[in-house]
Order: C-alpha cells, then sequence, then structure tokens
C-alpha cells in the first residue's frame, strides 16, 4: 500500500509541495489561500495512505486536513496516532469521512480523545464499510462508551485488527466486547492490554473467543487477570489452533493458575510467542509449565522474566527448552536462578541453534559461574542480544567473555549490557575493551555501575576509547557513574573533535556527545 509519510517537523518551514492542477482547482474553490500544510497534502493526493503519526497536528492541522478528505476517495489508510489534538478538534476530521469509503486501515492511538470526538467516531465508522484494522489504544475517554463507537460492528466485519490498549474499559464494555467477537469472523488480532477490568468479565469474552477461530494475536496484558481466568482460557485454547501470540504478562494474581488445568495450552501447536513474564509464576505453575512448554515446538519467544519463585524449581523446565530449536528469545532476567537452574538452562541452550536474544540479568548465581554458558557462546551464530546486568559478574568472567568476542564467535552480537557489576576489576575491563573491536556489528554497549557507586576510570578507558574507532555501527555507550579522569577527559575531547560518527556517551551524571 502506497503512503503519504510527511516529515515529522512543524508545518509552514518547507517548501510547498507540487500538487496535480485538477486538485489544485478544487482546493481553490475551497480555499482562497492553501498554506503550506494544506498544499503537501494534497500534493500526493493520489496515493492510498496518509501518515501523519507523531506529526504535532494542531486543532488547525485537522481542520485544514478534514477539508481535503473529500478529495481522498481511493484513501485506504489513515494515522494520526500520537497527536495531542487541541479542545478536541479530531472530531471535526471524523464528521468528514463519508466520502472515504475504501478506508481500510485507521489509526488513532494516543489522541486524547474526548467524549465529543468518541461520539462521532461511532458515526464515522458507518461510513467505513471496508474497514479492517482499528487502533483507538490509549484514548481514557473510550472507556464506558465503548458500544457507542463499535456498534456499528455487525456480523461479516472485515475488521482483522482491534486495539484497545489503555482504554479504560469497564467491565460492562468487556461484557460488549465478548458478545461482538462471534460477529468478528476475520479477526486475526486482538489487544486488550492494560485494562485492568477486563478479568472480571473475562468469562463472556472467553465465551466470544471461541467463536475467533481465525485470531493469530491474543494480548490481555496487565488486564486484571486471576487464577480462575486461566481455567477460563484454557477451555478457549483448543478453539484457537492458529494462534501465534499469546500476552498474559503483568497479571500479579495469576500465580497458581496454571497448576491444575492449562492442558489446552499444548494444543497450541502453531504458537510462536509466549508472554508470562510479572506473573507471579509458583512453584506448581512451573510443574505445570514444565510438561506443556517443550510440547510448543514452534516457540520462537519465550518470557518468563520477573517470575522471583521460578528461580528455585524451574531446573526441570530449563533443561527440557532443548526441545524447542526454533526459539531465538529467552527472557529469564529477574527470576532468582539457583545455580542448579542456572546449570540446567546452560546444558539446553547449546540446542538452541536459532537464539538471538538472551536476558539473564539479575540472576547473581550467574556470576562466577559464566564457564557454564561457553560452549553456548562459542556455538552461538545470531546471537545479537546478551544482558548480564546485575548478575555479581567477576573479572574471570569478563576475562572469559573477551576470549570468547576475541575468537570471534559473537560476531553478531550488537547489544551487549554488563551494568551493575562492580566487582570487576580494571584489568578485567581492559581487557575486555581490548577485546571490543572485534564486535563489529555492536551498536549499544552498557558498563554503568549501581546507582549506589562511583568509581575512577582506570586506563581501560584508553582501550575502550580505541575500539570505539574500529566499531563502524556503535551509537550509545552507558557508562554512568564512572568517573573520568582529567587526562582521559582530554582523550575523550579529543576523540570528539576528530571523529564524525555520533556517539553517546553518558557517563559520570551527565552525557557527552561525540559528533
Amino acid at each position: 500500500m502506497a503512503c503519504i509519510e510527511l516529515p515529522k517537523v512543524k508545518p509552514g518551514r518547507d517548501k510547498p509541495g507540487v500538487m496535480p492542477l485538477d486538485l489544485e482547482m478544487d482546493l481553490k474553490s475551497n480555499m482562497e489561500d492553501s498554506d503550506w500544510f494544506l498544499r503537501k497534502l494534497c500534493g500526493r493526493a493520489a496515493d492510498t495512505g496518509l501518515d501523519l503519526n507523531s506529526y504535532g497536528l494542531t486543532a488547525v492541522d485537522v481542520k485544514e486536513t478534514a477539508s481535503i478528505l473529500p478529495l481522498l476517495s481511493d484513501l485506504e489508510e489513515l494515522d494520526v496516532s500520537w497527536n495531542d489534538f487541541a479542545r478536541g478538534a479530531l472530531h471535526m476530521l471524523t464528521q468528514q469521512m463519508h466520502p472515504v469509503n475504501k478506508l481500510k486501515v485507521l489509526r488513532l492511538s494516543s489522541c486524547r480523545l474526548t467524549t465529543e470526538d468518541v461520539q462521532t467516531l461511532g458515526g464515522a465508522l458507518e461510513m467505513t464499510p471496508e474497514l479492517e484494522e482499528l487502533s483507538l489504544s490509549w484514548n481514557s475517554q473510550v472507556g464506558g462508551k465503548l458500544p457507542r463507537v463499535l456498534h456499528t460492528f455487525q456480523q461479516g466485519s472485515k475488521i482483522r485488527t482491534l486495539e484497545l490498549v489503555d482504554c479504560a474499559l469497564t467491565s460492562q464494555d468487556g461484557v460488549f466486547v465478548g458478545h461482538l467477537l462471534p460477529k468478528l469472523q476475520s479477526l486475526q488480532v486482538f489487544d486488550l492490554s492494560n485494562n485492568r477490568n477486563i478479568g472480571s468479565c473475562l468469562e463472556v469474552i472467553a465465551q466470544g473467543l471461541r467463536s475467533a477461530s481465525g485470531l493469530k494475536e491474543l494480548k490481555l496484558r496487565s488486564c486484571g487477570l486471576s487464577q480462575k481466568s486461566i481455567r477460563l482460557l484454557d477451555g478457549v485454547f483448543a478453539s484457537l489452533d492458529v494462534l501465534r501470540i499469546l500476552d498474559l504478562s503483568c497479571n500479579k494474581e495469576l500465580g497458581g493458575g496454571f497448576e491444575d488445568v492449562p492442558a489446552q495450552l499444548a494444543s497450541l501447536k502453531h504458537l510462536e510467542v509466549l508472554d508470562l513474564h510479572q506473573c507471579s509464576l509458583t512453584a506448581g505453575d512451573v510443574t505445570s509449565l514444565t510438561q506443556i512448554i517443550p510440547l510448543l515446538s514452534n516457540l520462537e519467544e519465550l518470557d518468563l522474566s520477573s517470575n522471583r519463585d521460578v528461580g528455585g524449581s524451574s531446573e526441570n523446565l530449563l533443561c527440557r527448552l532443548r526441545f524447542l530449536p526454533a526459539l531465538k528469545s529467552l527472557l529469564i532476567n529477574s527470576c532468582a536462578l539457583q545455580s542448579e537452574a542456572f546449570a540446567a538452562l546452560a546444558d539446553a541452550s547449546v540446542y538452541l541453534p536459532a537464539l538471538e536474544i538472551l536476558n539473564l540479568s539479575w540472576n547473581k548465581c550467574v556470576g562466577g559461574n559464566l564457564e557454564l554458558l561457553q560452549q553456548t557462546l562459542h556455538l552461538s551464530r545470531l546471537l545479537r542480544v546478551l544482558r548480564l546486568s546485575s548478575c555479581s559478574l567477576v573479572t574471570e568472567d569478563v576475562v572469559l567473555l573477551a576470549s570468547v568476542i576475541q575468537s570471534g564467535h559473537l560476531a553478531t552480537l550488537q547489544k551487549l549490557d554488563l551494568s551493575y557489576n562492580d566487582g570487576i576489576c580494571d584489568a578485567g575491563w581492559a581487557i575486555l575493551c581490548q577485546n571490543l573491536c572485534f564486535l563489529k556489528e555492536l551498536t549499544e554497549l552498557d558498563i554503568s555501575l549501581r546507582p549506589s557507586s562511583s568509581q575512577d576510570c582506570g586506563q581501560w578507558f584508553s582501550h575502550l576509547l580505541c575500539a570505539v574507532t574500529q566499531l563502524p555501527v556503535i551509537t550509545e555507550i552507558e557508562m554512568r557513574r564512572w568517573v573520568i579522569p582529567a587526562l582521559q577527559e582530554r582523550e575523550l575531547d579529543c576523540f570528539t573533535q576528530d571523529h564524525q560518527r555520533e556517539i553517546r556517551f553518558d557517563h559520570g551524571g551527565f552525557q557527552r556527545a561525540a559528533l
């Protein structure tokens, strides 16, 4: 789909664009003097998409955009997300949508919709029978008024994507959604995240989901789900046999829900993403998931992070991750892993050839034991992100890491996070920095100290600057709370003057930019 993508600048600062003669004549019949903004919009009115996302629109801009909608009869995609409209000006836009009856995509996320906007939006949607994607996320005024907005969605609706993230939905809205779902036979992406009242009406929603057999993405992050919610959803999973993404994260009352009845979760044979982070998973949950997760053979992303009870009971689960050869992303940070669990993970990770992202941060047992991951780091051909923040790493750990880097086995690494590991001596940092030059694809490096710490840089800082000159795509180096002595400060100043690439140094409580 062709799309007009305007530069993210304040209207009125560029030269007028060229517009077709017929459109210019139509425009002049409506407005005697069209400003830059309006002429720019009309300049490519033949395209089927108009992207004004994060454009800083004012009420005047919205009014002018609305005035040309009758000229854009072939418009299929309209995105005005992340614009703080003044005094609820969006209703001026929706009131002019009747000629745009071919619209397939309408994105209105974070537009601060007012009550008036919401009232007119329902009428506008009546004029868009071809609509396939609607995003109203981050508009709190939608809450309590959802039936008024979506009442036009009837049996046979073409909606494929419906996003209602953080809309302050009420339990009555949730009930309405539950009854609406059977009418949305084309629905593929459904996101109700960050609506805390959804959990109280999940029984109705779950009943509606039984009819959504084509659903590929279901996101219920931070929806007030409970143990009972898992039982309700388990009865739905057998109907969602093409589901690719399941996000149940940030539901802290969910813990214990997997202990007894999640048998149907294993039926999601096409599942690629499973996000259970910050769900207060219990040891019983982990026992049940140990039987289920290894059966999800197409799983590419698994997030179990921020579940502290996982740490002492997950060795069997982590050991069986070897049966997930397609796994690309494994996030198990802040799980209080015990030594046995970390050893089991290290053994299994050798059998994960597709791994691209590994986050073990805030697991103290990694410190002094990084050698357990040595074979994995040697075999990882695709690893792009490695996060080992606050892992109590010692000098021997970074020396080992430097050896792996020098041998060329982490050539694809783009982001390396070693922050909050204050137990590494200057010699260790020096050896690491001397070998960073082998990470030719590295874009971000974080070696910050803990917030309560402050320490002078040693001679290793000179090695770091030398390495940076050989890293062609590095853009960001976080080294907060490291104090750079005067000599190294002059080296940094020289580096700033001599190199033309934009590299952001963040250290000592302030930022330095090398331009």
